[in-house]
């Protein structure tokens, strides 16, 4: 396992300001001014009991294989974007510890050491780009690394080929005269120069039109099927579903729910109860299967749906057909259900088929 967290909390609050304050309080209640406090959960202060404390993460535990897609799903201020920044060392847990290849990196030289194995890409990466020209941005991270010049040319030139950049075209090109699709793809260049073994994403698709946002899933997809492990925050339960091998739900800094997409979304009131959702597929399916429609598999997205439908559709029209009833195809009625189902967002149209590498 490439990454793993065990119990890990983290808090906002200065940690000076509380190492005053607890000896300030201890030597009020040694003077007897102050009583023990009694609010204690399994031994230890109850969250909240310090009111210095804010916590943004409350016990999380979980292993990441290596190989794998995480998603990790939550509303706005849940933790997800604090989590991820403890999975190369750029925080550290107040309580617990996160362990890459059962390094603790709360070790300086085990976090020094990860940040060439794991890449983050921030929300908005293209706001990172400074250098002035493509290649030395993307060369930046390799540079620093000492690697020799030829090894820094060899991995700019593959990182950009990997995210569909012609360096002869654009290598020496300012990263602000490039389109904004063109510079994000710049900025994930620059992490994947490092050659990470685990590659971190926040909101990737956040901001971009529809065509893109597709070609950047579907670079994401391609890059986990070369072999990274990969880490994405998302508020689509659509992408997550549809790429993910598990999902993480976080709720006010607690683990919510962790397992696979169809075990994770297989609990919609739960979800909705927390301002999260299903899948728009999937909430279309429970809603048909409970009109009577037979659809068998846990987990739908679009294009799986429209192909159960479309079989539930024609074997019922065959059998209208034999009844002396009308006879309409399968793939219209799935189709025109699924651009048409509901106003509130319940389905939404099958626009084109997106490069997917889970059912």
């Amino acid at each position: 396992m490439p990454i793993a967290f065990e119990g890990v909390s983290y808090s906002y609050a200065d940690p000076a300001r509380q190492e005053k304050r607890k000896s300030r309080v201890k030597r009020r209640r040694e003077a007897g001014v102050i009583e023990d406090p009694p609010s204690l959960e399994h031994g230890k202060p109850a969250w909240g009991a310090d009111p210095d404390a804010v916590w943004a993460l409350r016990d999380i535990t979980f292993a990441l294989d290596d190989g794998e897609f995480l998603g990790i799903a939550g509303h706005t201020g849940s933790g997800k974007s604090t989590l991820i920044q403890h999975m190369n060392g750029l925080v550290h847990p107040t309580r617990g510890r996160v362990l890459l290849d059962g390094q603790d990196l709360a070790d300086k030289r085990a976090a020094q050491a990860c940040r060439g194995k794991v890449g983050l890409v921030f929300q908005y990466p293209e706001y990172q780009l400074f250098a002035a020209t493509v290649r030395e941005d993307v060369a930046f991270g390799p540079r620093n690394l000492g690697l020799p010049a030829d090894e820094v040319d060899r991995r700019v030139e593959a990182a950009l080929e990997s995210v569909r950049l012609d360096i002869a075209e654009l290598g020496d090109k300012s990263p602000f005269e490039l389109s904004g699709g063109q510079q994000r793809r710049v900025a994930f260049a620059g992490v994947l120069a490092m050659e990470p073994r685990v590659l971190v994403l926040d909101e990737p698709v956040a901001g971009l039109d529809p065509v893109a946002r597709e070609e950047f899933l579907s670079l994401i997809a391609r890059l986990h099927e070369e072999g990274l492990t990969v880490v994405m925050v998302s508020h689509s339960m659509d992408d997550l579903a549809r790429l993910s091998d598990r999902v993480l739900v976080l709720n006010e800094g607690r683990q919510f729910a962790f397992g696979t997409p169809a075990e994770v979304f297989a609990h919609g009131d739960e979800l909705r109860a927390i301002g999260l959702d299903v899948p728009a597929p999937q909430k279309l399916a429970c809603e048909l299967r409970k009109a009577g429609v037979n659809l068998p598999q846990e987990l739908y997205n679009v294009e799986t749906l429209a192909d159960d439908l479309a079989a539930a559709f024609n074997s019922q029209a065959e059998t209208d057909t034999g009844k002396g009833g009308s006879v309409r195809s399968g793939e219209a009625k799935a189709a025109q259900l699924l651009s048409e189902a509901a106003p509130d967002g319940t389905a939404r149209p099958a626009g084109g088929r997106s490069e997917r590498h889970h059912a």
